[in-house]
């Protein structure tokens, strides 16, 4: 079993550290990356710290205190996408002000191994918030083995679960093109979770607003990467290289729009002026992007800040039935469209 100075060891910081911030401690101040690298460690080594004996001036400080778990959504490297990230920093800090924390974080594919599910489910996990929408047979296992779940944009109906309006930053995006003069419009996504992509909210989206503007898509412009980047990248070239080129693109993540960026760059198409493109998100880097990436912004962090608290209500005793909490998005216009 792990000790806390396994944890403080992996994290490179004191064991103090790790105290300081596993019991929320805010006398003394860590920097968001210090507190990311013990959250880390602590998952990976699946430490569970020494439960202390309740102290008698305060049984209800001590009965507040409630442990989250987190499945994180990665096509990739656990860590790599700042979309789920921003989620998470928004869960993080409002547990911290809610008396929760995050004790475990695994991916999906991580659960595949049984070692590592069991561990999951034998956590003692107050409640979990799930960033994707899962096969059916595992979600049933978490949702009978977990008290209380919230999903972020998961679409499970037996749960509360926070998300952005899907069909309305498809349309927002379509239509911005078509109001800047565009009439041959691709797209660039991929699935979620066990949706094909040609399943998805966003693309049906898409297909429905293209109609309803009475413009036709053409299949060699709809380019399901898998949110692979690479693939995106040698997609977007294939399309450039059969010398029918879309006058924009609408990709369903700023990840996929920089990459068809890049291909578009590296295959000398001028952006915007040959080929419009625009993203869905607004990470942080999509400012920075040559040009800069107009996008539709997505509320990352309120997202992360409403799963905690509709989490941190059930754990304390809420009963209603469960919610769906709608967040609102609005168009960033910048130079790429």
């Amino acid at each position: 079993m792990a000790s806390i100075r396994d944890v403080a060891r992996l994290a490179n910081v004191s064991p103090a550290t790790v105290s300081r911030i596993l019991n929320n401690n805010q006398v003394y101040k860590t920097t968001d990356e210090t507190r990311q690298n013990v959250l880390r460690a602590v998952a990976e080594l699946n430490y569970k710290p020494l439960v202390k004996k309740r102290i008698a001036e305060k049984p209800e400080a001590m009965d507040s205190r409630f442990s989250v778990g987190c499945l994180l959504a990665s096509t990739k490297g656990k860590y790599s996408d700042p979309f789920y990230l921003s989620i998470l920093g928004g869960i993080e800090e409002e547990l911290k002000k809610l008396g929760g924390m995050i004790t475990l974080i695994h991916t999906e594919q991580e659960l595949e191994n049984r070692a590592v599910l069991d561990r999951f489910l034998n956590a003692g996990l107050d409640g979990l918030i799930m960033m994707r929408p899962l096969a059916e047979p595992l979600f049933r296992l978490l949702h009978s083995r977990i008290p209380h779940i919230v999903g972020i944009d998961t679409g499970h109906m037996p749960i509360d679960n926070v998300e952005y309006d899907h069909l309305r930053v498809s349309r927002m995006a379509v239509e911005y093109l078509y109001q800047k003069g565009h009439r041959q419009i691709g797209f660039i996504g991929g699935g979620v979770g066990p949706v094909p992509m040609k399943r998805s909210r966003r693309f049906r989206s898409y297909l429905e607003t293209m109609q309803d503007l009475d413009l036709q898509v053409n299949p060699q412009w709809v380019l399901d990467c898998d949110w692979d980047d690479k693939k995106c990248v040698e997609l977007v070239e294939n399309v450039v290289r059969s010398g029918s080129l879309p006058t924009a693109f609408y990709a369903a993540s700023d990840l996929m729009a920089m990459a068809a960026l890049r291909a578009l760059y590296q295959m000398n198409v001028r952006v915007p002026r040959q080929v419009a493109v625009i993203g869905m998100s607004n990470i942080e880097m999509s400012k920075y992007a040559n040009p800069p990436l107009t996008t539709i912004d997505v509320p990352t962090v309120e997202m992360g800040i409403a799963a905690a608290r509709t989490v941190a209500a059930r754990v304390r005793g809420d009963t209603t039935l469960p919610k769906r909490i709608l967040l609102p998005s609005v168009l960033v216009e910048r130079d790429s469209a």
